[in-house]
């Protein structure tokens, strides 16, 4: 019984970290206004919705990888399906947490704009080095 209590308590735990870590990189990326261009190719002009954010991701397969990002798009887009699982099981029953999760994934949606825009000033920069080299 001890043994089945300390796993339930460390996934809980990992689980409040995983939540803490994620809201932590989209609140980052939401003080970042977004360029007239990503604006143009994501469609999001000044508020991003949940239902944007796999056209995004799209997006941002298409674009060069920048080191440093890798792991933050694999852990919202985590974040990102388990907000839906809650959207689909839980926030059906209770519509402030319907409205809380839709504000999350919408939030979700603009950070992944945001590094798009990253990824294209990314791209960008290497084609200026391979052109100056």
């Amino acid at each position: 019984m001890m043994p089945a209590f300390i796993f339930v308590c460390s996934i809980t735990l990992l689980l409040q970290f995983f939540v803490s870590y994620c809201r932590s990189l989209i609140a980052a990326s939401a003080r970042q206004p977004l360029s007239r261009e990503v604006q143009d190719v994501t469609g999001i002009q000044k508020n991003a919705s949940g239902e944007d954010f796999p056209r995004v991701i799209q997006l941002l397969h298409l674009c060069p990888e920048s080191p440093d990002d890798r792991t933050r798009i694999r852990a919202v887009g985590a974040y990102f399906g388990m907000l839906n699982f809650v959207r689909s099981t839980v926030a059906r029953l209770m519509p402030s947490l319907r409205s809380w999760t839709e504000f999350e994934r919408a939030q979700c949606a603009y950070f992944a704009a945001v590094t798009l825009e990253r990824r294209i000033a990314f791209s960008r920069d290497m084609l200026a080095q391979q052109m100056d080299g």
